[in-house]
């Protein structure tokens, strides 16, 4: 896949995709190239029908993702039209992690500053390793940060965590993270990769259409009462049980073997 750049990396594997930003030297912080790269890969990434689950992580051992490539600011985000430029460029991105029609998982080790952790509370699982630290520094960079970013984050550990969370624009630990519920899980280092591995095989190897109907079921759950869109809900558990899948489901579980689902 061409990314038009070295500094994401993509790949599939056993129904696992991959997205990994590549910028170890910098603690893989991001810039216009790399958001471009990683839009063309999400994308990719939900049509191929091979792929059951995406996991983002960083290169190098010592980061997720540390934010944006403050170096790059002078040339990527100064002036009203390059601002808006690079926003939209990240909106695109968030919303596709966000809106991905299987599940995501974010491997996080190390660093989760800025936009990081946005792209964190994007996914669907975070997964982090004892010595991570998450933090959103905009307060000390003078950034506006947009609603939908807020949002995600205010829908994910509340309103007064998330305003601890922009007010201080402090480092919070793994175990502070995880208290809050900005994280699911975290491991011991030496145990993060085998453990997403692991998750993520789990996942790869349940049902594809009932995963994909308890996420986008899950999300229209959670909006105001007669917005969520019960019609394609119900849509969606009747196929469940029109699929040749639930077949397969029922008859594995009477044979005492594991299932072969096929997403159909």
């Amino acid at each position: 896949m061409d990314l038009g750049t070295d500094k994401m990396l993509a790949r599939v594997e056993n129904g696992i995709a991959r997205l990994t930003f590549n910028n170890p030297e910098k603690r893989n912080a991001v810039s216009m190239e790399m958001w471009q790269g990683a839009e063309i890969a999400v994308k990719a990434f939900a049509a191929d029908p091979a792929v059951r689950v995406l996991v983002l992580d960083g290169a190098g051992g010592k980061a997720f993702v540390s934010g944006a490539d403050i170096s790059k600011f002078e040339s990527e985000r100064q002036g009203e039209e390059a601002v808006a430029a690079y926003q939209a460029q990240t909106k695109r991105v968030y919303d596709a992690i966000a809106s991905f029609p299987k599940p995501t998982i974010a491997q996080i080790e190390g660093f989760c500053i800025g936009g990081g952790t946005a792209l964190a509370v994007c996914c669907d699982i975070r997964i982090c390793e004892e010595g991570s630290n998450f933090g959103v520094p905009a307060a000390k960079l003078g950034l506006g940060y947009p609603l939908e970013g807020i949002r995600r984050l205010v829908d994910l550990v509340g309103l007064s965590f998330a305003k601890e969370v922009f007010y201080t624009a402090r480092r919070f630990s793994a175990a502070e993270a995880a208290g809050m519920g900005l994280v699911n899980r975290v491991v011991p280092k030496a145990e993060l990769a085998a453990y997403v591995t692991e998750y993520a095989t789990m996942i790869a190897g349940n049902a594809p259409l009932t995963i994909a109907a308890v996420k986008f079921i899950a999300n229209e759950a959670v909006k105001d009462r007669g917005a969520a869109d019960e019609a394609t809900c119900d849509t969606m558990v009747k196929a469940c049980f029109a699929s040749a899948d639930y077949v397969e489901g029922r008859k594995a579980f009477l044979e005492k073997r594991a299932p072969n689902f096929q997403g159909r």
